[in-house]
This record gives C-alpha cells, sequence and structure tokens, in this order.
C-alpha cells in the first residue's frame, strides 16, 4: 500500500520506535493470504463516474447487460481471457460473441475501459486469441453472465473456460442489423434448368410390300376377348398430414397487455400476432419451423424493449 508523504514518515517512525522498545529489531506483520476461490471475485468494485471526449459513463451493477459495439485488443488489458468495461463491476464476467463468426467465449472484467467512444470492450491478446479476432474494430457482442466456480476458477488461475455454443447464422444477422452492419447471408446459386433431350429423327422406313390374295384365303378366327378382371374399388384418398414444419414448432412469447388497442399497437409494430387470453390480450410471434428461426425473433423483441420475451413449443 503506497501511503501519502504526511502519512508515511510517522508510520515509519512508529516501526522504528516499536522496534526499538523490543531489542532493536522491528516487526512487520507479513500479508495476508492470497483470496482463492469464490472469495477471489470480492469485494466487487463499481466506482465513481468518469468522462471520455465529454461523455460521461456511470459504472452499475447490472445484471441483464446485453449490447452490440465493437472491440479491440490491447496487451495492457492484462493475462489470461480478461477484458475492460467502462460500466460493469470489477470483476464481472461476460459472454463475447465474434459478430462475424459466431464465436463464443467467457471473458473475465478486470479493469476500466477503454478509452475511447467508439469502442465498447478491449480484450487481452489470449481473449482475442481465442475468440479468434485480431485488429483495432472487431464487431462482437457482449453479454453478463454468471457461470459457474469452475469456469470462474480457470480464468482467475490464467486459463481458458469452454467456447459457448456457436451463435446461429439469423441472429447473426439481427446483430449485424443492430449494430448497422450489413447482413451477408449467401445467396443460393440458381438451379440449372433441366434440358429436355431432342427426339433424334428416326430413318425412313419402306413401306413392305403387300402380298398377292391367294385364291382361297382361310378364314380368320375372331379374337375371343379375354374376360375382364373384377374392378376392385380404390379406397377414399385419406388427406395428407401437414408437415412438421408448416405446422411450426416454436413460437416468442413476448408480452401481455390488459387492452386489446395496445396489444394491436404494439403488434404492428413488431409484426407480431395477438390472442385473447381471458381478460388480457397475448402478443407473441410464430410460429417458426426451426429453433433458430425462433431466436432470431426472440433477439429481434428483445431488442424492441421486451426483455421477458422467451421461446416456447408451439404445441
Amino acid at each position: 500500500m503506497r501511503l501519502p508523504v504526511n502519512y508515511a514518515l510517522p508510520f515509519a517512525a512508529l516501526i522504528l520506535l516499536n522496534g526499538c522498545g523490543q531489542g532493536g529489531s522491528a516487526s512487520v506483520a507479513p500479508p495476508p493470504p492470497p483470496r482463492i476461490g469464490p472469495a477471489a471475485d470480492y469485494p466487487v468494485v463499481i466506482g465513481p463516474a468518469f468522462t471520455i471526449d465529454g461523455k460521461t459513463y456511470t459504472p452499475e451493477d447490472k445484471l441483464n447487460y446485453d449490447t452490440v459495439g465493437y472491440a479491440a485488443v490491447d496487451g495492457a488489458v492484462g493475462a489470461g481471457v480478461s477484458g475492460a468495461h467502462k460500466t460493469l463491476p470489477l470483476p464481472s464476467y461476460i459472454e463475447v460473441t465474434s459478430l462475424e463468426s459466431g464465436k463464443t467465449i467467457l471473458v473475465r472484467v478486470e479493469r476500466r475501459g477503454p478509452m475511447s467512444n467508439d469502442l465498447l470492450v478491449e480484450l487481452s491478446p489470449d481473449a482475442a486469441a481465442q475468440l479468434g479476432v485480431a485488429g483495432a474494430r472487431s464487431p462482437v457482442r457482449v453479454r453478463r453472465v454468471n457461470p459457474p466456480e469452475a469456469e470462474r476458477a480457470l480464468l482467475r488461475s490464467r486459463g481458458r473456460a469452454p467456447e459457448r455454443m456457436a451463435t446461429p447464422k439469423p441472429l447473426l444477422d439481427v446483430l449485424n442489423r443492430k449494430l448497422g452492419l450489413p447482413v451477408t447471408s449467401p445467396v443460393p446459386a440458381p438451379s440449372p434448368q433441366p434440358v429436355s433431350p431432342q427426339p433424334a429423327t428416326k430413318p425412313a422406313v419402306p413401306p413392305r410390300p403387300t402380298p398377292a390374295p391367294s385364291a382361297a384365303p382361310s378364314p380368320v378366327p375372331a379374337p375371343v376377348p379375354a374376360p375382364k378382371p373384377h374392378a376392385t374399388p380404390s379406397p377414399a384418398a385419406a388427406p395428407a398430414a401437414a408437415p412438421a414444419a408448416a405446422r411450426g414448432g416454436f413460437v416468442v412469447q413476448v408480452a401481455v397487455f390488459s387492452t386489446r388497442d395496445r396489444a394491436d399497437s404494439a403488434s404492428a409494430k413488431l409484426g407480431a400476432q395477438v390472442s385473447a387470453a381471458g381478460r388480457l390480450w397475448r402478443m407473441k410471434m410464430g410460429p417458426f419451423a426451426t429453433r433458430a428461426e425462433a431466436e432470431a425473433a426472440l433477439a429481434k423483441a428483445r431488442g424492441a424493449g421486451y426483455t421477458d420475451a422467451r421461446i416456447q413449443r408451439a404445441d
């Protein structure tokens, strides 16, 4: 601990006086052992507000922090998979997703920064290497999480936590649009149209010569008609069942309103449907055939401010 000059000198003199009273040898208490286990994440520091180029940032303990922005790599951030953030508590844990690849890793926030208004987070070299990003501005999503103690211990010991599930492409498109970036969804190439083969021209066949009739042609027996099989009545064609994808397996429950007017106004902005639920009005999106489509709709709903939206089974 570094003390100001006006406190450091009396403190040193007190140590010398105590030492002289004990035979001339000064005894200093050993430093406390380093914190291990969950106690190593406490106490949590919030800190005062500060200003960068005229913009004020107020640190706060926000549990549902989830936003998009740009990340930079800075070797001064620290060792291990760590990062710097302007407002999150120190320490805290975040999931950082590359909006280019969909790869997601766990990062320990240990410092304040970046000291630039156009950057959201700074990553240590180890964190950037695990995420697979480089350069001064990489588009990312930052989401605060509460990982298990085993993963916290890995990051505190400068190791790496296991990578998260890759973000699906529909959700990446939603996040890139939220950041104002173009969506680079691959456009399928048109399938070639089948070419009908031209029929080959058959050579002309000369007509067969007609044989001369004999003097007494033999009678030709009349053909005996073959017995007709009994027609079996065909069963009535059963209606084809609708495919599972047409029915939809997932819906996004967005919100519940007390009046129909408010529900209709909100659903028109979000492209959702409204249905009666007793005296309330329920707004939902879907149905969706796959969970990836439902997650993209969920991100859209939460981006519109409906943080309690969730995915449900359509059945």
